[in-house]
């Protein structure tokens, strides 16, 4: 890495990432079913139909998982809670083995001197709910608040932070708009109300801390950088809209207490009755704003249903999910998040990173392309630091190569190579570097 933590202020945080049903393995410990589980045994939902049910057992196998953390110099970790492992039925009885694991797992956490920075959620909805309607029903913000207060309730005062819902656009856009995720839905309706819903149960979920007495509490919103393809303003509107309810729409229903414009032109006749009424507990106070910044779209018309555009193919190297590499969008999200959105609130990079083609050869990975990915996009953090934007972490997406949701077990994110046959992790040089870089 061609940083240090000189480089960065006093206090700036470096962590890595992971989420539940990505690397825990949903079958053990009396976990119940989620959609997920449900979404990958239809045909062509998931390659090769491969679901989360071992993953990389981290279940089992957490603390030599933090060791790794802890051995590279890093100071906190990011991860997720399973809603279905606390509790399999969504509500009611509680599964006393889950709330066992959180338990050890902060506590091995704490032990070795790394941060817990919790999710609530991350996108295994319980399937006793995903039968009720899941995010489409607004009952889901109660349901949510009192899964809250039953896992804080246990771990919460061991927290160093805690955000409630990873990345609102995937849990209803992709996943009720395009069908990309589970549940699979493509309906405008389902997804409008899931929207809204998923940013009224991120309100009902802070009330929940804040009635623990939790502090340092945030969000954590995924954010993808749209340019026009060409000059035209048709291309350009494109681009706005693709912003508006890709970033704005999450963004300004939490700090502003409003929706855009251009996206409530199509989708305000689905939102749910009353929903003017339910800002002022979207908008609940928050100690921090997380970012998690992949790449970028461009943008151009087309004559088809609204949103009336394609995605083009940019010029840009690509990672091997064909996400452009476009550092200079984390720094313009960084910045324009600070100017229009949060103010001097700390902004979190909470995701970070790239899907690299990564093989393990008598016990040594080389990713040299991920190493430069995480070179550029640090310097874009740095960047935005020296132009007075409060950035206080970088989070690296993730810590184990793992479950990628539709993609099954092809694409590997891990600073960590795990071998999913024999469950053997092997550091990558990427790991390397981070420890050269945070122990320097």
């Amino acid at each position: 890495m061609q940083f240090t933590r000189r480089d960065f202020p006093n206090g700036f945080l470096f962590g890595a990432a992971t989420s539940a049903y990505q690397i825990e393995g949903h079958q053990f410990g009396g976990a119940g079913e989620t959609h997920w589980d449900t979404f990958a045994k239809a045909p062509g939902n998931v390659v090769r139909a491969e679901d989360g049910a071992r993953a990389c057992d981290h279940y089992h196998l957490y603390e030599q998982d933090f060791d790794l953390l802890q051995d590279a110099g890093f100071d906190a970790y990011r991860f997720s809670t399973s809603w279905a492992r606390v509790l399999p039925e969504g509500t009611g009885t509680v599964n006393q083995q889950g709330l066992d694991y959180y338990d050890r797992l902060t506590d091995a956490l704490l032990e070795r001197g790394l941060k817990p920075m919790a999710t609530l959620y991350h996108w295994e909805l319980p399937s006793a709910l995903a039968d009720k309607g899941g995010w489409t029903n607004g009952d889901i913000a109660k349901w949510f608040a009192d899964f809250t207060e039953i896992i804080m309730g246990r771990i919460g005062d061991r927290m160093y932070s805690v955000a409630p819902i990873n990345e609102p656009w995937c849990v209803s856009w992709l996943s009720h708009f395009l069908g990309h995720h589970a549940p699979g839905r493509r309906d405008i309706r389902a997804a409008t109300r899931a929207m809204h819903h998923v940013l009224l149960s991120h309100g009902t979920a802070i009330q929940a801390m804040r009635g623990l007495g939790m502090k340092n509490l945030g969000g954590v919103f995924n954010l993808e950088w749209a340019d026009p393809a060409d000059d035209s303003a048709e291309a350009a509107e494109a681009a706005e809209l693709y912003d508006g309810y890709y970033n704005r729409f999450f963004l300004g229903g939490v700090f502003k207490k409003a929706y855009p414009e251009n996206v409530l032109a199509e989708l305000e006749r689905y939102l749910p009755d009353g929903w003017q009424d339910d800002f002022d507990t979207i908008s609940q106070p928050l100690d921090w704003c997380g970012i998690n910044y992949y790449t970028r779209k461009l943008l151009a018309p087309n004559d088809g249903p609204w949103p009336h555009h394609d995605e083009i193919e940019g010029p840009l190297p690509k990672t091997q999910m064909e996400w452009e590499i476009y550092p200079e969008g984390l720094f313009k999200f960084l910045k324009r998040t600070a100017d229009e959105y949060t103010g001097d609130l700390p902004l979190f990079v909470t995701e970070n990173g790239m899907a690299n083609a990564d093989v393990c050869v008598d016990g040594v990975v080389p990713d040299q392309a991920r190493i430069d990915y995480f070179n550029q996009h640090l310097g874009a953090v740095k960047q935005a630091i020296s132009e007075g934007v409060p950035v206080a972490g970088y989070v690296a997406w993730s810590l184990l190569d793992n479950y990628e949701w539709a993609l099954g077990y092809e694409k590997r994110f891990g600073l960590v190579h795990v071998d999913f046959d024999t469950l053997k992790r092997t550091p990558k040089d990427s790991m390397k570097a981070f420890a050269q870089m945070l122990r320097s």
